[in-house]
């Protein structure tokens, strides 16, 4: 069996910008949660999509603000977006899917325990994390947990990681430690970019591992002086930066592997939610597969 973990802040927000805008019967904003919607139905309506879980930043901030005052917060969210996290939320669980909503954790942590506690069971042959989040590609292994891009039809197993950041996955959080992530608000260490973290975290692996003495070092970088005075005189700020993009894998997540079975869409609570929202009643007629509850 496959195991499709979907990325629901992702989805949501791709809907927000890509479906046109619409409001719901109480006037709210609720273009995204239709955009949602048919995107998930697309999904689901796969063969091969048996087992299906899908993730929420229910809260943006999470453990990770205690940590850095500059992690990423919701200030900037437009609140036409913001408002309708509790309808896409609602919107998932209308369409059968188990539901992960996050506050002290982000969803993405929720996506990495699930590939960490599933990979190993014997009869799932693949995990399949539904984003193209960079974060998510430090769960990679081999061809059995790969991260795939629903939009751009891009898969990246273990080589595809290497191949697109020069790291293998298990480099990932050191390499957004060294270059930054701008989304997440993580600022990196200055002068160190794409390649020259990749040429380095290609022999070293992990930043604590990259030697002070630049004379030292195996590889030959340019601006290697200039990469190592810095990283030296930040060598703390570093491994924080490492430590915010590291997922966690011990969300308590309450499902077992056979409660991830999708048996079809929930027909009081779509319809109930697809009135609400103003979908036309053809969207229903679409769905091929009921539950009983």
């Amino acid at each position: 069996m496959k195991i499709h973990l979907v990325d629901g802040t992702f989805e949501l927000f791709r809907a927000h910008f890509g479906a046109p805008s619409a409001t719901g019967r109480d006037g709210q904003e609720v273009g995204a949660t239709r955009g949602l919607l048919r995107s998930l139905w697309v999904l689901l309506a796969e063969p091969q999509v048996t087992h299906v879980a899908i993730a929420f930043d229910t809260v943006v901030e999470s453990f990770r603000n205690d940590l850095f005052d500059g992690y990423k917060t919701g200030e900037g969210l437009e609140p036409e977006l913001w408002a309708q996290f509790p309808l896409a939320e609602r919107a998932a669980h209308a369409l059968g899917m188990v539901v992960w909503p996050m506050v002290d954790f982000e969803a993405d942590d929720a996506l990495a325990t699930g590939a960490a506690r599933w990979a190993d069971v014997p009869e799932v042959d693949r995990v399949v994390l539904c984003s193209p989040d960079k974060d998510l590609t430090q769960c990679v292994i081999g061809d059995k947990v790969v991260c795939v891009d629903r939009m751009r039809k891009r898969s990246l197993n273990h080589e595809g990681v290497i191949a697109k950041y020069g790291v293998e996955p298990a480099s990932i959080p050191d390499y957004l430690g060294l270059v930054g992530d701008a989304a997440d608000g993580i600022p990196g260490i200055p002068r160190w970019g794409a390649k020259g973290a990749a040429a380095v975290l290609s022999h070293y692996r992990h930043v604590d591992a990259i030697p002070e003495d630049v004379d030292s070092w195996a590889i030959k970088v340019r601006g290697a002086k200039t990469l190592a005075a810095n990283l030296n005189a930040q060598r703390e700020d570093a491994r924080l930066y490492v430590e915010l993009a590291t997922l966690r894998r011990d969300v308590p997540l309450s499902e077992s592997l056979d409660e991830l079975s999708w048996s079809g869409a929930r027909r009081e609570y779509l319809a109930t939610l697809c009135e609400e929202i103003g979908m036309r009643a053809e969207f229903l007629d679409r769905i091929s597969q009921w539950r009983d509850d």
